[in-house]
């Protein structure tokens, strides 16, 4: 949680009378508009980190142990993805208890909401950071990946900027962009029933709650087929 959480409250604090994302009257402040931000990259870096363990796992041994035993590949999948998901969501919901030092305020509904989706996008990256772990020989590999692949798709997500006022290119990278539709579906639940969010996407909040079900499901089968066709190639 330290580096979303120093970057929300500096960012926040220190841009907020500057930034006025796509012109929304309803914006409010910058730490306001990072809010959903900052708890998908809690989301994204306590899922990824916790698929080093299967790099470790395999240097170490255990993991030849684990594929060798009669449990389903969905199975070991599974349970890696729910252990990540449940740290990542546990440590959103902390992060949700500063809502009001934001400007938000939340509900009943806005809560669970916010649980349901901050659930949903945990899977959905987890199961990607699964699949890449499972291709790496090395945690420096994956730490290079990350830093490759995943910084750009949390940065062009729409969490800290909106697409408004971007040059065209970008902004079509961005709706392309898998974590875009990930941050619109928390800024939905953020303020569900409360009043519009500035989602700064043309895309609904059903929209987004679609593709990012899509995205899970997606990477959770490529997960899967990665350990079922690397289990049945070693033996």
């Amino acid at each position: 949680m330290g580096t979303p959480l120093i970057f929300w409250v500096l960012a926040g604090s220190g841009l907020s009378k500057s930034f006025n994302p796509g012109g929304a009257a309803t914006a409010g402040a910058y730490a306001e508009y990072t809010f959903p931000g900052a708890i998908a990259a809690i989301l994204l870096f306590t899922s990824i980190f916790s698929m080093i363990s299967i790099i470790d796992d395999r240097r170490d041994g255990f993991l030849q142990g684990v594929l060798v035993s009669p449990a389903p590949r969905s199975a070991i999948v599974l349970g890696k993805v729910l252990g990540a998901t449940a740290l990542a969501v546990g440590e959103g919901i902390l992060f949700l208890t500063l809502a009001p030092l934001a400007g938000i305020r939340l509900g009943i509904g806005p809560v669970f909401a916010m649980i349901a989706a901050m659930t949903l996008v945990a899977i959905a990256v987890t199961s990607l950071g699964f699949w890449m772990a499972w291709k790496m020989e090395s945690t420096q590999g994956f730490h290079a990946v990350m830093n490759l692949v995943l910084m750009p798709m949390l940065v062009l997500s729409g969490a800290f900027f909106p697409p408004q006022g971007a040059a065209s290119w970008m902004a079509k990278i961005m709706l392309l962009n898998p974590m875009t539709y990930c941050v619109t579906l928390l800024r939905s639940a953020l303020y569900w029933r409360v009043r519009t969010p500035p989602i700064g996407a043309a895309h609904s909040g059903w929209q987004a709650l679609a593709v990012t079900s899509i995205f899970a499901v997606i990477m959770f089968a490529g997960a899967t087929r990665a350990a079922t066709r690397d289990a049945a190639h070693a033996g």
